[in-house]
């Protein structure tokens, strides 16, 4: 049975001269943040505010004929990019496309009154729209950034975590997200992760009607979301394993945004822990599983070193701070491992 549930409480809204003062405590933030015209100054915004039409041409004359990635799918699903019924197939289909031809098509499909679903995610911009980026100067200390073109009409994407900190402009139309913290993944109802609609697992539950029956937990989940509405030029922070629901409100909706991480690459993706976790520690018998579970309790997730005060620092190696050189013998080791 599907029930309504009461509107979460916003995101935290912070001002915009406070950001850019002190980027370096709001960007190491571990819960999310709302700027109102961050980018305001960037083209794109200034002409998506007179008119989405403006700010899709404007996007057109940067593209050079690089393919992307659509996803479309049937007006009777409103927007839900999502499994079909049974979890083994999709009720979309993706298709390689230019960009000029998605906006001209988002252009039609906004004067049908029933349209089809169309979505472009991930779309690297200094691959398909090259020049473009020297048009959204951001004026904050990012790490090396990934950033990314999100386009559609109104769309629904289910709630997934991204390990990179985000920081996610919209510049089209209207976004909603709707956030969790990384704990709430249990009353989240998290479906397969070896099939999934574009590469994270994503939470089964509609959001639109909640069935809680089938999914009990996720009311105790809701209790801990969080809203944030952007309109062109606001912008949205989430740490690194929050869960988020992204909506697109109107006929045109674009985002861009930034994925970063403060940890250097050789230091890997603890994604990789998690799988090889799953090939070596999820089959041990569960005395074994709770012995392994105090190691990492007591090695991995300390939240100091005061655990190895009756050793040397300079006697602590693998276990005390791992420089660049330790994190490259370390990944030496695990390749050879992992051959054998």
């Amino acid at each position: 049975m599907s029930v309504s549930l009461s509107a979460p409480p916003p995101v935290q809204d912070i001002e915009r001269g406070e950001l850019l003062a002190n980027p370096a405590k709001w960007l190491q933030e571990e819960t999310p943040w709302v700027v109102r015209g961050l980018v305001d100054h960037w083209p794109i915004v200034e002409k998506a505010r007179q008119n989405a039409g403006l700010a899709g041409n404007y996007l057109k004359q940067f593209d050079r004929g690089n393919e992307a990635s659509a996803f479309l799918c049937e007006a009777e699903h409103g927007g839900r990019f999502f499994y079909n019924d049974t979890l083994d197939g999709f009720n979309f289909v993706s298709v390689k496309t230019r960009l000029t031809q998605v906006i001209d098509k988002l252009g039609e499909l906004a004067q049908d009154p029933a349209p089809a679903g169309l979505y472009v995610g991930l779309t690297q911009i200094s691959q398909c729209l090259p020049g473009f980026d020297e048009q959204i100067p951001l004026a904050l200390p990012l790490d090396n950034p990934l950033v990314s073109l999100w386009l559609g009409n109104a769309s629904r994407v289910a709630a997934h975590f991204d390990y990179p900190r985000n920081l996610a402009c919209c510049v089209i139309g209207k976004r909603r997200f709707t956030v969790f913290p990384p704990e709430q993944l249990e009353n989240l109802y998290i479906g397969p992760w070896d099939f999934t609609p574009a590469g994270q697992p994503i939470s089964v539950v509609d959001f639109h009607q909640p069935d809680l029956e089938r999914y009990p937990k996720f009311a105790a989940a809701w209790e801990q979301a969080k809203v944030a509405e952007l309109e062109p030029g606001d912008a949205i922070y989430l740490p690194g394993m929050w869960w988020h629901h992204v909506e697109g409100l109107e006929a045109i909706n674009g985002l861009i945004n930034y994925w970063w991480s403060e940890t250097p690459s050789v230091y890997g993706n603890p994604a990789d822990v998690f799988l090889h976790g799953l090939l070596s520690i999820k089959q041990l018998p569960p005395a074994q599983k709770r012995a392994w579970l105090a190691f990492f309790e007591h090695y991995l997730f300390a939240d100091d070193q005061s655990h190895l005060s009756h050793i040397p620092p300079e006697r602590r190696g693998r276990l005390g701070n791992v420089d660049n050189p330790m994190a490259r013998q370390l990944r030496a080791e695990l390749g050879n491992q992992l051959k054998r």
